[in-house]
């Protein structure tokens, strides 16, 4: 039989008594072990020492002191024992430091006892006081290590405030500079690179950074520098990249040293990039990332001295290949087969009378078809609408304006493919309906859109017809011009346009299109003279003119001059001050959404959502671009875009309703082709709003979240809403539109302006996308209207979400790939996984939003870190085909 439990032990049912901690000084000696006790008393007898006149005596108790702290471990919860003991002689000790200073004797000693201070500072300094800093300050230099990564990380912290306060005061810094330089050193050596990085970028001393870094921490710390720019206030963020740059480059890091270069939009360090580079294989990588951003970049001599190389490399900035590189992903997902607009509604899942009602030949729906058809079919080179002998009898189906974009979505269908494409709207010129030429003259835009030839065979086209009396035609061939040299500031086009600007016979609709037009083409360059024309045409408007919905053309025009320029709109948004006032407020809410479009800055979204927050007597117009600017500007990073979805939904339910208007527009910029379920319910929901603008609204940018998804829930939610909506046909074919932004290239494209892991944001893509949702903003005079070939903007930010690997020859080749969602390893310790949930597949594969890349063989080397678009694979020479294979049967 066990023996009965004594009374004060665990189990057995007793009861178990609670040991109270004594206050008793004595009683808690005698609860330390023999250890603990014995530290307690030779700190104290050191403590008695430090006091002694004998300064052999002082010197050795220090010197005790030192060696117990510094030898002292403990868990990271709780304080070492010696500082723990050393505590209550904090303020004998701090008083006993001050004769010391004042009798200015034994130097030596009372920079050592300066050095416990600090240290014991960490624990007992009052908050504010700064203790620990000023003892560091009259202590010993160096071996600041020494003391634990706690305290260096204190000192950090009391650093930049006092530096702050300093800088106020204009006082000098170099005492706290010479301490800066030991703490960056120690945490560049214990793989603290981003408590390095915080702490120059408190003190503004970027530089130091170059002196630190080596080739075994440069990766990480300049991964720290890219992600913390984000976050940093302008010109910080700017100075954080170009370190991040001089670094890269300073270890050869090309691939990366480029993609700062275009973040930072600075062509000399593109180039410099290109020069410092020698290797040709490389170059051809850089020309299909240059692609990608869509800018219009001229190599020369300098950069590749060899002009057939240099003609080889400039083909590829020039996307000349990108319809081949589309055309074979297509072919290896097996899409190649023509869709048809009745395979996209799948009328014959829908109840019998919504079937025929939703399939009903109209003007209207036979217009929507057009541009299903276009969306769904774009670079493939053929459908079964326009690409067929029985076309015209097609184009005969739309009435005046519908037959332009009817003849332009031929355009779409042969994307990308010039010389085809040229070929087969050469027909249309012929026509004797001036809207059918209209709609070839855009058809030519499209086609060239993000692919540039040395022949300019768009211009040579369109130019001419730039003079013709009749305003479509006039409307088709600026359009078009915008479209194909969007982004490439050509002096010319310029030139031409400018004398639209001034002509007086023109109409208000062919100067507002030549504004876009030339903020297209001088995207984000802040050009002077293009600004003080657009100020010209705005200012001499008259204020019945500013009733047009057109009109809101002219400002957004402008402000695309400065998308993504911050502080440089400012000099032209005091201009805007002398417009109309029916004009100023919307001329400068969009002026601010471009100019810090992509920065994430925080005081502009406030200033933004102070002007939502207006209660208005009547409606204002200007409201809807603030809504839209909210988006914009918060677009570029994950947290920011977040908090701005659920600041949307209080704007939705405090808000006018021009701005309920906007709200969904909204969302669907700040997730396009990214179709987050939360998003995709408020939309679902808004899509039955009883204000039918809302509807319409919510309706398209189901579309847009969804484009080039393939989405099957968005999609079903767009069948229900044709069903419900069968006999309103302005919502039928905005349901249209968005059914087929959905099922987009076939499931191929996407609309996100931003690429490489979505570092950096395509200003000609985003300046695409701008200007429908503006158009949007007025959905029933524009899309609605007769000027619905404005959808075909998106053609801008339209690209293949595909990764391609090509051989050194650029042929394409399979190598298997694992995809999963991208994990942020920003600061993480060794060499952390940057996937998650992977899947593997052969090249060509398709991206989706949030997912990553990277390779599942040895047997190749990408030349770009980042698995996008087009990557060549170098063989890798030390490869052994037998090692990969043994390591796959042992995973």
């Amino acid at each position: 039989m066990a023996p009965s439990p004594e009374p004060n032990s665990v189990g057995g049912g007793a009861k178990r008594t609670v040991k109270v901690p004594s206050k008793d000084p004595k009683k808690k000696e005698e609860d330390l072990s023999e250890e603990d006790l014995q530290l307690k008393q030779n700190v104290e007898l050191y403590v008695e020492m430090v006091q002694d006149p004998n300064p052999e005596l002082q010197k050795v108790a220090l010197e005790s002191m030192r060696r117990e702290i510094r030898a002292a471990t403990s868990s990271m919860t709780s304080v070492p024992k010696p500082l723990k003991f050393l505590r209550p002689h904090y303020g004998t000790l701090k008083a006993f430091h001050e004769e010391m200073v004042d009798s200015d004797l034994n130097i030596c000693s009372q920079k050592c006892l300066a050095d416990i201070l600090s240290v014991l500072a960490l624990t007992m300094s009052a908050e504010g006081e700064r203790e620990s800093l000023r003892y560091r300050l009259m202590g010993s230099e160096g071996d600041i290590g020494s003391w634990g990564h706690a305290y260096v990380r204190n000192l950090s912290g009391e650093i930049a405030r006092v530096y702050m306060k300093r800088k106020l005061e204009e006082a000098p810094n170099d005492d706290l500079m010479e301490l800066v330089q030991q703490i960056v050193a120690f945490h560049m050596k214990h793989n603290a690179e981003a408590e390095a990085v915080d702490l120059l970028i408190d003190v503004e001393e970027f530089d130091l950074l170059l002196e630190h870094v080596d080739s075994t921490n440069f990766k990480r710390t300049c991964l720290y520098l890219t992600s913390a720019a984000k976050y940093l206030r302008d010109p910080d963020d700017f100075l954080v990249l170009d370190i991040a740059y001089r670094i890269y480059m300073k270890y050869e890091e090309y691939p990366n040293a480029l993609q700062i270069a275009l973040f930072l939009d600075n062509m000399e360090y593109v180039k410099l990039v290109f020069t410092s580079c020698r290797d040709l294989l490389r170059k051809k990588q850089f020309c299909y990332v240059i692609a990608r951003h869509g800018i219009i970049f001229e190599l020369d001599a300098e950069m590749v001295a060899d002009d057939d190389e240099r003609e080889a490399l400039q083909d590829i900035v020039n996307n000349t290949k990108l319809s081949e590189g589309y055309l074979t992903l297509a072919q290896d997902i097996e899409v190649m087969e023509a869709k048809t607009p009745e395979d996209v509604y799948k009328a014959h899942l829908l109840d019998r009378r919504a079937s025929i009602g939703a399939t009903a030949d109209s003007a209207r729906q036979n217009l929507a078809a057009t541009f299903v058809n276009a969306f769904v079919n774009a670079g493939f080179g053929q459908d079964k609408l326009m690409t067929v002998p029985s076309y015209a009898k097609w184009i005969s189906k739309h009435k005046e304006h519908g037959k332009t974009s009817a003849a332009a979505s031929l355009g779409m269908i042969l994307l990308w493919d010039v010389d085809s494409g040229l070929a087969q709207i050469d027909k249309y010129f012929y026509s004797n309906d001036n809207h059918v030429i209209a709609g070839a003259l855009l058809g030519i835009g499209i086609v060239n859109c993000g692919i540039k030839n040395d022949c300019d065979p768009a211009l040579a086209l369109i130019d001419d017809y730039l003079d013709k009396e009749e305003p479509s035609i006039r409307i088709g061939a600026i359009i078009g011009l915008g479209m194909a040299y969007a982004g490439s500031q050509n002096e010319q086009l310029r030139g031409r346009l400018s004398l639209i600007m001034h002509d007086a016979k023109a109409t208000l609709d062919v100067i507002c299109f030549a504004a876009l037009s030339l903020g297209m083409i001088f995207v984000g360059s802040c050009n002077d003279e293009v600004a003080q024309l657009i100020i010209f045409a705005l200012t001499d408007r008259g204020e019945a003119e500013f009733g047009e919905a057109v009109t809101r053309f002219l400002p957004l025009g402008l402000g695309l001059l400065y998308l993504g320029r911050q502080k440089k709109v400012r000099a032209t948004a005091e201009d805007s001050k002398a417009f109309s006032e029916k004009i100023r407020k919307y001329c400068d809410m969009t002026l601010l959404s471009c100019a810090y479009a992509g920065t994430g800055n925080v005081l502009k979204v406030q200033d933004l959502l102070d002007q939502c927050g207006e209660h208005l007597e009547k409606s204002e117009i200007h409201q809807g671009p603030a809504v839209l600017g909210l988006a914009m500007v918060a677009m570029s990073e994950e947290i920011g875009l977040e908090m701005e979805i659920r600041s949307l939904e209080h704007v939705l339910q405090y808000g006018e309703q021009n701005i309920r208007r906007a709200v969904p527009l909204a969302l669907g910029l700040l997730c396009i082709s990214n179709p987050k379920v939360n998003v995709m319910g408020t939309l679902s929901r808004l899509s039955h709003d009883t204000d039918s603008e809302v509807a319409m609204a919510a309706v398209i940018s189901l579309g847009l979240i969804g484009a080039g998804t393939n989405n099957g829930r968005i999609a079903g939610m767009l069948r229900n809403l044709s069903s419900y909506y069968y006999k309103d046909p302005s919502l039928l074919f905005c349901v249209r539109i968005a059914q087929g932004l959905v099922y987009m290239g076939k499931g191929l494209l996407t609309l996100s302006p931003f690429h490489s892991e979505r570092f950096l944001l395509s200003p000609t893509a985003l300046a695409g996308i701008v200007t429908f949702l503006h158009a949007c903003l007025d959905i029933k005079s524009i899309i609605l209207g007769k000027y619905h070939y404005v959808l075909y903007f998106l053609v801008l930010a339209m690209r293949p979400r595909m990764m391609m690997t090509v051989d050194e020859d650029l042929k394409p080749i399979s190598v298997p790939v694992r995809v999963g969602q991208a994990v942020d390893v920003v600061g993480q310790a060794g060499r952390p996984k940057t996937i998650t949930g992977f899947q593997t597949h052969s090249t060509p594969v398709l991206l989706a939003a949030g997912e990553r890349a990277e390779l599942a063989t040895e047997k190749y080397i990408p030349l770009s870190p980042i698995l996008e678009g087009f990557i060549i694979l170098k063989e890798n020479p030390d490869y052994r085909e037998e090692r990969e294979r043994g390591d796959t049967h042992m995973g």
